[in-house]
């Protein structure tokens, strides 16, 4: 196959698809494939509620196609996979989606075609787990009557800086010819340009590692956190001072959710675990990590306590649910535990962020945010979320929010450092 004789469909129009889709779409015929057909109207209306893709955006890919019927992927010989592969309740990687993807395409794959995997996934798994989903459906050969491409993503929700185009893009193919093919298809799109990965299990390790990465620093510094906090020091005023030191990273601690760092370890780990390996550190770290939720309700109560204000029926206000800052993203947010764990102590909390979809927080986590807090009502604020709208507001009419008594935990170090009661 040449680069001019590419028909491409993209299978997943989400946060990473889309886009993708549209990139290409500017440039070359796509078909933007999603199996929600909801999604698929919403689309052809010019409408993205993730907010990734704007209206005009939308309008400039010319040559982008919208579709949930199957049997029109027929008409692609090179089908990009973009589908979520989140974690299961036991924290074991969930390939339902993945899986599930390759089986339609492979109802429709013909000789000669290529399938491109983005989604995170641990090494070895396009070629152990996909490929034979792919062969079993379409009853051909892999690399004899059909090829294989990994292109992990690296779209980071909300951020309008770092875009599709202007990410340095790896790729990799199940032959050299195909490697070649793939990484050519790329740079039609990729300003910033591509790396060719020497095989897909390079280009697969790479991906985990990336985010596994920035797992275990976080951990590191919300580990120091709660040293410095025992030690009665502030946290941000030692990374500020410490960060003049040029090579020191500009790491701060918090909350990690998201669809990656808080996902993508476990992939890699379960993946070490196959071949006998336990993993110390990366496990470690999101032990630490995911326990930082109730670690902020404990310094909260303790303040409360400290204060004389009543913590059992008390009223607190969780400011933010997204898992980041300007975005709707509600995928793995770990706010969910500091609300949870308010629940413990029998405290009536309620949640604000005008970012995120109220019936998909329902649908996702059984929270129903409230469309306005109430002046002067909450014994305790919790500023969990750094949207722009908290932002401008400033300490004074957050604090307005609350009673004449109350704490104000300044999760994301949003306030100044004289401005709230409490700082990670």
């Amino acid at each position: 196959m040449q680069i001019q004789d590419v028909k491409l469909a993209v299978i997943g129009l989400g946060y990473v698809g889309l886009p993708l889709a549209v990139e290409f779409g500017k440039k070359r015929s796509v078909l933007g494939f999603d199996i929600n057909a909801r999604r698929i109207a919403e689309l052809k209306d010019g409408r993205d509620h993730t907010l990734e893709v704007s209206t005009e955006e939308l309008g400039e890919a010319k040559h982008l196609e919208f579709s949930n019927e199957v049997e029109h992927l027929a008409q692609a010989n090179v089908f990009i996979v973009t589908v979520p592969t989140p974690i299961d309740e036991y924290k074991k990687p969930d390939l339902t989606p993945l899986v599930r993807a390759s089986e339609t395409i492979g109802r429709v794959l013909k000789r000669g075609d290529i399938v491109i995997y983005e989604s995170t996934v641990y090494p070895g798994a396009t070629e152990e787990e996909c490929v034979p989903v792919l062969e079993r459906m379409s009853g051909l050969r892999f690399n004899e009557d059909f090829f294989a491409g990994y292109s992990p993503e690296r779209i980071n929700p909300g951020d309008k800086e770092h875009r599709v185009a202007n990410i340095k893009k790896v790729t990799s193919g199940s032959t050299p010819e195909i490697a070649d093919l793939v990484d050519a298809i790329y740079k039609e799109i990729i300003v910033a340009g591509t790396h060719k990965a020497p095989s897909i299990r390079v280009a697969e390790a790479a991906k985990v590692i990336e985010n596994t990465q920035r797992d275990v620093n976080i951990a590191l510094i919300n580990e120091l956190a709660l040293i410095f906090n025992k030690l009665g020091i502030d946290t941000e005023a030692v990374l500020t001072a410490a960060g003049t030191k040029w090579n020191f990273l500009p790491f701060r601690p918090g909350l990690v959710g998201g669809h990656c760092i808080g996902v993508d370890p476990y992939y890699l780990t379960h993946k070490a675990q196959a071949i006998g390996y336990h993993p110390e550190i990366i496990l470690a770290g999101r032990r630490l990590n995911d326990s930082m939720g109730s670690y902020v309700v404990s310094q909260l109560v303790k303040a409360m306590t400290k204060r004389r204000i009543q913590v059992q029926g008390s009223k607190v206000l969780v400011m933010g649910l997204a898992f980041k800052e300007n975005c709707p993203d509600l995928r793995n947010t770990r706010v969910v535990d500091i609300v949870r764990e308010l629940g413990e102590y029998s405290i009536d909390v309620d949640v604000y962020d005008p970012w995120v979809d109220a019936d998909e927080a329902v649908h996702e986590y059984g929270i129903r945010p409230v469309d306005k807090p109430a002046d002067g009502a909450y014994d305790a604020i919790i500023l969990a979320v750094g949207h722009g709208q908290f932002l401008k507001m400033g300490a004074k009419a957050i604090r307005a929010l609350g009673k004449p008594e109350h704490v104000l935990y300044d999760l994301k170090y949003s306030l100044a450092p004289d401005e709230s009661d409490l700082r990670l």
